[in-house]
């Protein structure tokens, strides 16, 4: 078992902030397991990227001996975490949620060890609580501390609604923190507002602070945004292969670096040309949710179709003609959208006729306007990592 201090060292790799480090070595120091506690909102049956970082951080404690506590937020998940949002989200229903989490669990299973992860789901406590207690738990925090948060002052100025319940959110994933006795709270960095409030109410009752541990926010496909499914900019954990290799190729030398770093938890390797060393990234990205053979064979697939230009003979999305439009442009838009859920405007796929990305049968298309005799069977080029087959 490596000292407090080398734990700490392990610990703080790829952090944000945490509060404290001196409060996280004594804690490392007490000769126990910790609690360490890493909260998920099932609103959406799968997961992407995005989420492992998390995943990762808590298998990092896992592994060092102490207890990952996985709280499944089924409460919670009804209201959706206001944090970073510019408008309320879509509430859930609670069979919603649990239908939810049942394959959320299974995917999150493929970076925790199960048999050394403690699965709690919020409602335990928060369906046995009277309408008496909940007035009690929200006379803790005021509507002044609420408002210090800059996603509810920014909606406020834009004349955006923050509803009633969206203030409850922060409450609630406090208490969980009360509930487990959580000596460690793991988070975005979007979640500092939340995790304080676990503070708060820990010391309120009489426990011992819990440490906020912060992850950096992975940056979607884009290099831009925050990875999302709503923004199409994902790449998911049960997705094919072929699909999450695809993506990965996808993304910009810098983003492949922050991708090394807060995925596989090690610097990319700067004796290696970007192009080798952005197909072993996505390679073990894609071996560590579907196995090593699946990895190397989505290499396989890729090189085939691209680094070979052999893209007839390889196996590709397949989009149909009907109903596509008779120009270049609205067939790219549609491939995009339909075959890779990636959002493209108009003039978005204008520059890549102009720019020259378009292929179609071999034959590069440079002409916006062009209305090219589209064939079943024919290979529509949109990129340097992205091909369809037209049917």
């Amino acid at each position: 078992m490596p000292t407090p201090e080398e734990q700490l060292a392990i610990l703080k790799h790829g952090t944000d902030r945490i509060i404290s480090e001196q409060e996280l070595l004594a804690k490392l120091k007490l000769g126990r397991p910790l609690n360490v506690k890493l909260g998920v909102d099932p609103t959406a049956p799968d997961i992407h990227l995005g989420f492992t970082v998390g995943l990762s951080k808590l298998r990092q404690f896992q592994d060092l001996g102490h207890q990952a506590i996985l709280i499944i937020g089924d409460f919670t998940a009804m209201i959706g975490d206001p944090s970073g949002r510019s408008k309320t989200r879509r509430q859930l229903t609670h069979d919603e949620v649990m239908a939810n989490a049942t394959t959320f669990k299974q995917q999150a299973f493929k970076i925790l060890d199960p048999a050394k992860t403690r699965v709690v789901f919020n409602g335990e406590w928060f369906e046995m609580m009277t309408f008496d207690a909940v007035m009690k738990l929200n006379a803790r925090v005021t509507m002044q501390q609420m408002l210090q948060r800059e996603d509810f002052k920014k909606r406020i100025a834009d004349g955006e609604p923050v509803h009633l319940h969206e203030i409850q959110y922060p409450i609630m994933q406090g208490w969980d923190s009360v509930m487990i006795r959580a000596d460690v709270e793991l988070g975005g960095t979007d979640q500092l507002f939340n995790c304080l409030v676990g503070r708060d109410l820990q010391r309120e009752e009489g426990q011992s602070e819990q440490v906020v541990l912060l992850l950096p926010l992975l940056e979607g496909l884009d290099g831009v945004n925050k990875m999302s499914k709503s923004l199409g900019n994902y790449v998911g954990v049960a997705e094919a292969p072929e699909t999450m290799f695809g993506k990965l190729m996808s993304i910009t030398d810098t983003l492949m670096a922050r991708y090394y770093n807060l995925l596989l938890c090690e610097q990319a390797p700067a004796d290696m040309h970007p192009m080798e060393a952005k197909k072993q990234l996505a390679a073990r990205i894609v071996a560590r949710f579907h196995g090593e053979e699946a990895g190397n064979a989505a290499r396989a697939d890729f090189e085939l179709r691209f680094s070979k230009k052999d893209l007839a003979s390889a196996e590709l999305p397949s989009l149909p003609l009907a109903g596509l439009g008779a120009d270049i442009v609205s067939v790219v838009v549609a491939a995009f959208g339909q075959c890779f859920q990636i959002t493209k405007s108009r003039g978005d796929a204008r520059r890549l006729v102009e720019q020259g990305s378009i292929q179609l049968g071999g034959e590069k298309v440079s002409d916006p306007k062009a209305t090219p005799a589209f064939t079943a069977g024919d290979v529509l080029k949109l990129d340097k990592t992205r091909a369809v087959r037209l049917a």
